[in-house]
This record gives structure tokens, C-alpha cells and sequence, in this order.
């Protein structure tokens, strides 16, 4: 075996093969399984049913089903929402918390959420946030590019999403692009 052989690790996954596959099955698996409210509980040894691959296949690659979801969560949630760019902080917060509403309105990604958070702790949660606070600072930094002073991230999520995540997993409230907007308004007064 030449040296160069030997250095390429075993473990490397090639991108749209086997492992490519099976991550897309188990994901779809997931997804169709937490918006089925009627079907049994989520467990790894179901899922992998579901997708038609082993269970151990499922273990190895994400250990929990709480991982499992987070990963999920996170490959859903990556990209799902445009940061918008109209040239106004305010537009774009407003547009960004209506487009938020929207999103969390669609039952299986509500599903998904709640899921999510309630299987995955920490991780879950992790998962449900970090692709919007990222989304938010983006809007935040373009402000900041501009020349204004927009508020910090930690104020924005707790005035933008923080209301729209609890509205959307805890209660029956509506979550409507009009109710969304309002958010902005306390965070940003006229």
C-alpha cells in the first residue's frame, strides 16, 4: 500500500453515497414520524424501521434520539428563511418576524420544533436557535455596515424570538404575520 493510501482515514464518507443516503432516509423518516400525531412514540429502533436501514446503523451515527432530532432541527432550519435586505432595520426585522411566524405556523416544522425541544434538552434547543440568532445578527451586522446602532442580539431574540418560539411550542395563540410585526415595535419604538 503506497503511503498516500495508508493516510486517507477509513472513515471518510463519500458526498452523495451510501452514508448520503442513509442520513436522507433517517431524516425523512423523522420528519414523517413527528408530524404523524397519532403514531407511536419516537424512538431510534422505530425510526430506523421507518427508513428502512438497521438499527445500530442509526446508533453509531447519532447515539440518541435526541441527537438525532437536533440534527434534523438544524439540517431543517439551515437556510429555511431568507434574511431580507430591504435597506431599513425595521422593515427587515418586521419582514424577518413574519416570514418566522409563517415558517413556525407550517404543522410539521411546528412538530419538529416541539419535538425537538422536548426529546433533545439542551441540544434540542440548541439546534431550534442557532441558525436564527445567526439569521439575526446578519440583519443586526448589515445595520451596523450602514452606520446605525441596532440593538444588541441578545435583546433582539428576546424581543423578537423568544415571543414567537413560546407562542408557537407552548400555547394555542395565534402566530400571525401581523402579531410577529409587533414585536419589532417594542423592540424598536418610533
Amino acid at each position: 500500500m503506497s503511503a498516500t493510501a495508508s493516510s486517507v482515514p477509513q472513515t471518510a464518507s463519500r458526498p452523495g453515497g451510501r452514508s448520503a443516503r442513509v442520513r436522507a432516509a433517517v431524516h425523512r423518516a423523522v420528519r414523517e414520524l413527528v408530524a404523524d400525531k397519532a403514531g407511536e412514540p419516537l424512538t431510534i429502533p422505530v425510526v430506523a424501521g421507518h427508513a428502512g436501514v438497521h438499527a445500530t446503523t442509526v446508533y453509531r451515527r447519532w447515539g440518541t434520539i435526541g441527537e438525532l432530532l437536533a440534527d434534523v432541527a438544524t439540517s431543517r432550519f439551515s437556510g429555511g428563511i431568507v434574511v431580507p435586505d430591504t435597506g431599513s432595520l425595521r422593515e427587515d426585522l418586521e419582514r424577518y418576524a413574519a416570514d418566522l411566524a409563517r415558517d413556525l405556523c407550517d404543522p410539521d416544522t411546528l412538530a419538529l420544533v416541539r419535538a425537538t425541544i422536548g426529546t433533545g434538552g439542551e441540544q434540542g434547543a440548541a439546534a431550534c436557535r442557532g441558525e436564527r440568532r445567526q439569521q439575526l445578527e446578519a440583519v443586526l451586522d448589515r445595520e451596523r455596515a450602514r452606520g446605525g446602532q441596532p440593538p444588541s442580539l441578545e435583546r433582539t431574540t428576546d424581543a423578537v424570538l423568544a415571543p414567537l418560539y413560546y407562542r408557537a411550542v407552548f400555547t394555542d395563540e395565534p402566530l400571525t404575520p401581523e402579531w410577529a410585526r409587533t414585536l419589532v415595535s417594542h423592540l424598536l419604538p418610533d
